[in-house]
């Protein structure tokens, strides 16, 4: 409900003893599948090798940047993002293997207003359409909203990008609009859709989330018995 102040006017709901949140830090988050990592240096040269076994580049087709040619070059760009705070880029690590098998970032990170954008998404086909791929996005928003105290977590894409859509919508996000001539991106025109969840969102989306997670809702085989969209309906 909105509130009104003294001419009649709405100014939204009052946030008492609002303060801004902390910044994300380069912790460690763990979960039965994977865990994330502040990405390192450490973490190229098996990100390299996972990311050649798609056999061509159409997971870097909504990337920002081209692929790395060689392991020097994909090495000297993990090093370029270790010292930074926006985005803060994590590697996801198989518990099993021990080994990381993709990439993705906390961004545009707005703490005065509580706003987060996890971004940067890269998952080798060793984590794609995994448990441990959902885990991942799991345990960085339960991170934000949890533990630091966000408002509103957003997931933006190419909206040409049908596979990321799909996964907005499948994790719980809501679409919000498209935003038409956005960017420029290698050279094509981007139109942009945003997605998100907000705080009031949070515990359904959690819930749901680890409903589906748990183990007993996997065969021995480790397929599925329920779908994360049935979870939540």
């Amino acid at each position: 409900m909105n509130q009104y102040n003294h001419y009649g006017q709405p100014v939204g709901n009052a946030l008492p003893g609002w303060q801004p949140r902390p910044l994300p830090q380069r912790v460690v988050l763990h979960g039965r599948c994977c865990r994330l990592e502040p990405l390192t240096r450490t973490h190229a040269d098996a990100l390299f090798a996972a990311y050649q076994l798609d056999g061509d580049s159409r997971s870097w087709t909504w990337l920002p940047r081209e692929p790395e040619e060689s392991i020097e070059q994909y090495a000297a760009w993990v090093e370029s993002t270790e010292q930074l705070q926006d985005p803060l880029h994590f590697a996801v690590i198989d518990t099993q293997t021990e080994r990381p098998v993709g990439t993705l970032a906390l961004m545009r990170i707005d703490a005065n207003n509580g706003v987060i954008e996890v971004g940067h998404v890269h998952f080798s086909p060793l984590l794609s359409r995994t448990p441990a791929s959902t885990e991942a996005q799991w345990l960085l928003m339960r991170y934000a909203f949890a533990t630091l105290g966000y408002r509103r977590y957003e997931w933006k894409c190419n909206t040409l990008n049908e596979p990321s859509r799909q996964a907005a919508l499948r994790l719980g996000f809501q679409y919000e609009g498209r935003f038409r001539q956005a960017l420029v991106v290698k050279g094509h025109n981007r139109d942009t859709d945003w997605f998100s969840i907000i705080d009031g969102e949070w515990p359904d989306v959690d819930a749901a989330l680890q409903r589906w997670l748990a183990p007993d809702n996997f065969t021995a085989d480790g397929k599925q018995r329920c779908s994360l969209t049935s979870l939540r309906t």
